[in-house]
């Protein structure tokens, strides 16, 4: 007789170390069967857990060499997305609490992305002129839609490569849903700000005249990213003047204000690589999560190393948040009873559009 998915409802309440306690139990007990993956912006009492660590393309990639049938992703909706469409196809990705997601990620809907395809239709034609680029922080239909349109796939760190292909391909780019590693990179391209305009979904065609359209190079999703956000310049001006040899290192999802001011700018692993490969006794103010800043502190602290955290509010990423050592338990226990709760599967037909154009990006990159 089968046993019934165990609820939620007595985990709720489950102290963290209690929790803890049950999950290396589970773990234990699935082997080889599970592996589970842990974005850097995961909480500390999560990330201890982690089998693999890393941004969430690479994380997908490890995920799908492995033999664990069952892949558990403690990160947002869209990086279970990615795992489901690159694992293999007897392999389950799991997302422990189905409420992280991306704020970024929704911001550009596939309803939007349409419209707003159609809308530029009647002052050029899109296939014919524009290259679609999603970032990898959106959903697996947007991701779909560029491999319908010709289009592509970016990361944090490949995005200037990304756009090189994507120009080669029509002579404009439509970049979502991230306005800022947009314009950052655009503008390590060489392109002026004036030929990279915004799109705001909310206004009739987008709120821009024929004349923006046509003169744009880069038309840019009019989204972004809650806690990047938050960086100002005067956190930078404030470091600068109170340790004149302090190093400012930030994530391309900062406003162009920010990344301007920094030294370096890169994708998660390239701020964790740069800063371990410093000299010691060096100064740093970095602008990137808040997790993945106080275990890069800790872990630098050795050498005589200063990490600090570029805001001066507390910012996370609060949907991240919501995979807690609970819902983790809960969901490793179910699968010891050989149950699968929250499974993230990708639509057959949608899933094989998105490969194309992850596919595209991984052969450029």
């Amino acid at each position: 007789m089968q046993t019934a998915t165990i609820s939620f409802d007595r985990f709720n309440s489950l102290a963290d170390n209690d929790a803890a306690e049950r999950i290396r139990a589970a773990k234990a007990k699935l082997g080889k069967d599970v592996v589970l993956l842990c974005h850097h912006y995961q909480r500390a009492d999560v990330f201890q857990h982690a089998d693999i660590t890393g941004d969430s393309l690479k994380l997908s990639r490890l995920a799908s060499q492995a033999e664990a049938k069952h892949i558990v992703f403690c990160g947002v909706h869209f990086m279970a997305e990615v795992a489901d469409i690159l694992s293999r196809p007897e392999q389950i990705a799991i997302l422990p609490d189905l409420a992280a997601g991306c704020s970024m990620a929704d911001m550009a809907n596939l309803a939007k992305v349409e419209r707003a395809w159609r809308e530029l239709s009647a002052v050029l034609n899109p296939d014919e002129k524009i290259t679609p680029v999603t970032y990898i922080n959106s959903a697996a239909d947007l991701k779909a839609f560029c491999g319908e349109h010709g289009g592509i796939v970016c990361t944090s760190s490949n995005a200037p490569k990304i756009l090189d292909w994507a120009f080669k391909q029509r002579e404009k780019v439509l970049f979502f849903p991230d306005q800022h590693l947009g314009r950052w990179s655009g503008h390590q391209m060489g392109i002026p700000l004036d030929e990279m305009v915004i799109w705001n979904p909310d206004l009739e065609q987008g709120g821009l005249t024929r004349e923006q359209i046509e003169k744009a190079k880069i038309i840019l999703w009019h989204g972004y990213c809650s806690v990047h956000q938050m960086f100002q310049p005067k956190d930078i001006l404030k470091f600068r003047n109170q340790h004149p040899d302090g190093i400012v290192i930030s994530h391309p999802e900062c406003s162009f204000e920010v990344c301007k001011q920094s030294d370096y700018i890169g994708s998660t692993e390239y701020i964790l690589n740069t800063v371990k490969a410093a000299p010691p006794n060096t100064r740093w103010l970095v602008g990137t999560e808040l997790n993945l800043v106080e275990r890069l502190a800790k872990e630098v602290a050795h050498e005589g190393k200063i990490v600090q955290f570029m805001a001066s509010t507390i910012c996370m990423c609060s949907t991240m948040q919501r995979i807690d050592p609970q819902h983790l338990a809960w969901t490793l226990e179910n699968l010891v009873e050989g149950k699968v709760v929250n499974q993230i599967s990708v639509p057959e037909h949608e899933a094989k559009l998105a490969k194309i154009s992850l596919e595209r990006m991984l052969a450029v990159s």
